[in-house]
């Protein structure tokens, strides 16, 4: 659980498209502290994806400051590749290379770009595929596998980087409604872990049940934030309340 310390400081944080007809994010401020879970909820279109994409300069802002332990990453010349080390990064659609067998995608990234001797690469992918229940696929292709499978293998695929925090941009909204609980199950057992996690998500029962923040996003601004009771139990925005009469 979290300790206090503060691992990432937003402040101010925009993202205008078209000058600044399309305001995707408005001016967000918040901290994200070492063993967070942040689950981070809205309608379509909110801000949430650009937001989480923006973490790690995949969205590079319009304005406002990202500072990652004490380092400015919006305002300084920095090394994209070393940086994003720290932040693994879970995407809806899984990215698996086709062609590579999954121990091969696992594998891959460690090797080329934290230089990992092989067969360290292999045993800590081997480690982490039989955390998630999945040793026995290492020699399969990505076709081979169902879709909550795949989203495993892309889970592990970003700790195989040895992560600092990870960021989970819907990761369950691809795939079919029987297949969410195994992904999910991972995702709890990384938060039980202790990991720092920052989620976008549609399912309330996750942020509910494993979040220990919960930020409320509509229109690129955060509209409410808090414990998943205060959210859930005790809403205080009219829009708030609106979303969760809808969702719930």
């Amino acid at each position: 659980m979290t300790n206090g310390e503060k691992m990432i400081q937003v402040s101010d944080l925009k993202k205008y498209y078209n000058g600044d007809k399309i305001k995707a994010l408005d001016g967000v401020t918040i901290d994200i502290n070492r063993g967070d879970v942040m689950v981070v909820i809205g309608p379509s279109g909110s801000g949430k994806s650009t937001f989480l994409r923006s973490l790690n300069l995949l969205e590079i802002p319009t304005g406002g400051t990202i500072t990652v332990d004490g380092q400015n990453i919006t305002g300084e010349k920095i090394d994209l590749d070393k940086f994003r080390q720290k932040m693994g990064m879970v995407f809806q659609h899984f990215n698996l290379f086709p062609h590579k067998t999954i121990l091969e995608n696992l594998t891959l990234a460690p090797r080329i770009v934290r230089k990992e001797d092989p067969e360290k690469a292999k045993e800590k992918a081997l480690d982490l595929l039989r955390r998630v229940g999945l040793e026995d696929r290492a020699g399969a292709y990505p076709v081979q596998l169902s879709g909550g499978q795949k989203q495993r293998v892309a889970i592990v695929r970003a700790l195989c980087m040895e992560p600092e925090i990870m960021l989970f941009d819907e990761p369950t909204s691809a795939l079919d409604p029987e297949m969410v609980g195994e992904v999910l199950d991972v995702m709890k057992e990384l938060a039980r872990a202790g990991m720092t996690m920052v989620t976008v998500t549609h399912e309330m029962g996750f942020a509910r049940e494993v979040g220990n923040r919960v930020v409320f996003m509509d229109g690129g601004r955060i509209i409410e934030q808090g414990t998943p009771t205060e959210i859930f139990e005790n809403p205080q925005s009219p829009r708030l309340k609106d979303f969760l009469r809808k969702v719930l």
